[in-house]
């Protein structure tokens, strides 16, 4: 009986048995493949946006793939090695952000990005792994739930990058950065009593940032969001544009590539973080239905692979990565409908854009990683 026991968990805790050339990769299928159909989804919706232009879907393309690519190379990391460089991340996203702030490009009013070799990248977006990584690193060396003295630690740790991200700015970033941070803590059992004071210390926090670190451009994405029509055409005019597109589109949609909003380009930005509102147009809400319902699978998925990691770095990595994808999802659709503030944050997988899907991709690579390296326990 206690052989029969020890052959079954093997089988579960190896797929390699079972699936053959993914699980020699280190790839879990059921993931890969909600991935697969988001990517899938997107190219279709990116040609209609970008009004039928093939090379932007061309270029959206090799980005897909170099974010595969770099899919498979994490997930043949073991999770142990991920935990041992998790510190020497954090520390390099930290150097890269403060040379951002000190000889970064700039463009469009923000200072966001570093140029090595001819190649142009965010370190912000290495903040949204190597910060998670670290808090999970962190936690997972003592007992949980943490003490007040580590909690304190753990949240000046994300609070550093997250303030050099904001003063670029990048407030969406930042966001990101502080949710990932969040949900390390959640996991690792916070107390209500923690959260509340959070609640009460944000008060304050909130009206200092408003009067001291908010730009003006900022300030006027948060009244437009209480009320878009008092600048129509301004810095209203997106949020605007964005409601009639989505209410267009009814219950079935105007159909691909006839959407009026998008195709006549009243809708801005319809390739990049209002592509949403495109969807919504020419797809309906049947069509949102489903597309919500793909990204609640992958969601799902990945809670699943955190709920059966062995151990508790693990655990806490892959719900936070998975719990910011989700936040990723919110805040976009959220900001697209008018319940949310404009803030820049992509609608994941299916938005227009190179560095964002890397990082995402790098992040499943890592959840793939955590699930697949697991190991025949003794019973």
């Amino acid at each position: 009986m206690l052989y029969e026991r020890e052959i079954s968990s093997f089988r579960e805790s190896n797929p390699t048995r079972r699936q053959g050339v993914l699980a020699n990769l280190h790839l879990d299928l059921p993931l890969l493949t909600g991935l697969l159909l988001l990517c899938l989804v997107g190219l279709i919706v990116l040609y209609s946006a970008g009004g039928e232009e093939i090379e932007l879907v061309k270029r959206q393309l090799l980005r897909i793939l170099l974010g595969f690519i770099l899919l498979v190379a994490v997930a043949q990391l073991t999770p142990d090695l991920l935990r041992r460089w998790s510190p020497w991340l954090y520390l390099t996203a930290l150097g890269l952000l403060i040379a951002v702030l000190l000889f970064g490009e700039s463009g469009k009013g923000a200072q966001r990005w570093l140029a090595v070799a001819g190649i142009r990248f965010q370190p912000s977006e290495l903040a949204k792994l190597a910060v998670p990584m670290m808090i999970a690193w962190f936690l997972a060396s003592s007992r949980l739930p943490p003490r007040w003295d580590r909690l304190l630690i753990a949240s000046i740790l994300v609070i550093i990058p997250a303030l050099l991200i904001a003063r670029q700015p990048d407030l969406g970033t930042a966001l990101l950065v502080i949710s990932a941070g969040i949900f390390v803590l959640f996991l690792a059992g916070l107390s209500w009593r923690f959260l509340l004071a959070l609640v009460v210390a944000a008060i304050p926090l909130g009206w200092a940032l408003w009067e001291w670190g908010m730009r003006e451009y900022q300030r006027n994405r948060v009244l437009t969001f209480l009320n878009p029509e008092r600048d129509p055409l301004g810095s209203g005019y997106h949020i605007i544009q964005s409601k009639i597109a989505i209410g267009s589109g009814g219950l079935y949609g105007k159909g691909w590539l006839n959407g009026t909003q998008s195709q006549l380009e009243f809708l801005p930005e319809r390739t990049t973080d209002f592509i949403f509102a495109v969807i919504a147009e020419e797809f309906g809400l049947n069509g949102i239905l489903l597309l919500l319902a793909l990204y609640l699978f992958v969601i799902f998925r990945g809670l699943y692979i955190a709920a059966h990691a062995q151990h508790l770095y693990g655990r806490l990595l892959a719900g936070s990565l998975t719990l910011v994808f989700f936040v990723y999802l919110f805040v976009n659709t959220g900001m697209v409908s008018g319940i949310l503030p404009v803030v820049g944050v992509p609608l994941p997988l299916i938005s227009y854009g190179g560095t964002s899907m890397v990082t995402i991709m790098i992040g499943f690579g890592i959840l793939m990683s955590i699930h697949t390296h697991r190991k025949l326990l003794p019973t």
